[in-house]
C-alpha cells in the first residue's frame, strides 16, 4: 500500500482539494446556469440586464456548489453507495436535489422578510411554481454530475482523472 495515501492529509490538502472541488462543480453548473440565463433572455426578448443575469448565475453555481459540498460533508446519500451506480448516482441526484430545494425555498423566504413581509406573507408569497420548475432543471444537471461523482468515487481519484485528462490513457495495449 502506498504510504502517501494512508497518511492522514494536512488541513492545507483538504482546503486545496475542497477548493478544486468547488471550482469544477461550479464551473459544470455555471455552464448550464449561464445556459438556462440565455435561453431566458431570448424567451423573453430581454437584452438589457444580461451582465446582471450572468453575474447571478455565476453567483448561484458557487452557492449550488457549496451547497453540495456541504451535503457531501453531512454524508448525504452515503447509505446506498453500496448499490449498483447507476441507482446510488440518481438516489444522490434526486437527495441533493432536494437539499438545494431546500437552500433555495429558505433563500426566497429570507428575500420576502428582507423586503418587509411577515413569515406568513413570506411564506405565502414564496414563488413555488418558479422553485418547482428550478428544482426539475437542477435534478437533470445532477443527474450527470453525479454519475461522473460516483464513477469517480468507484475508480479512484487519480484513475478518474488520468482517463478523462491524460493522453493515451484509454488506450488499449
Amino acid at each position: 500500500m502506498n504510504t502517501e495515501r494512508s497518511e492522514k492529509p494536512s488541513l492545507k490538502q483538504k482546503a486545496i482539494h475542497e477548493t478544486v472541488q468547488l471550482i469544477a462543480i461550479s464551473l459544470y453548473l455555471a455552464f448550464f446556469f449561464c445556459a438556462l440565463a440565455t435561453y431566458t433572455m431570448l424567451v423573453a426578448n430581454e437584452s438589457g440586464s444580461s451582465t446582471l443575469t450572468y453575474g447571478f448565475a455565476l453567483i448561484n453555481a458557487l452557492v449550488v456548489a457549496k451547497v453540495i459540498l456541504i451535503g457531501e460533508y453531512a454524508h448525504l446519500g452515503k447509505r446506498h453507495e453500496s448499490r449498483p451506480l447507476f441507482f446510488s448516482a440518481l438516489y444522490k441526484a434526486f437527495l441533493f436535489t432536494l437539499f438545494v430545494l431546500v437552500f433555495h425555498f429558505i433563500e426566497e423566504i429570507v428575500k420576502q422578510l428582507l423586503h418587509g413581509r411577515n413569515v406568513a406573507t413570506a411564506f405565502r408569497e414564496t414563488r413555488t411554481s418558479e422553485l418547482l420548475a428550478r428544482t426539475i432543471i437542477i435534478f437533470s444537471i445532477f443527474i450527470p454530475l453525479f454519475a461522473f461523482r460516483e464513477l469517480r468515487r468507484v475508480m479512484g481519484e487519480d484513475k478518474f482523472r488520468d482517463l478523462f485528462f491524460r493522453i493515451g490513457a484509454t488506450a488499449k495495449p
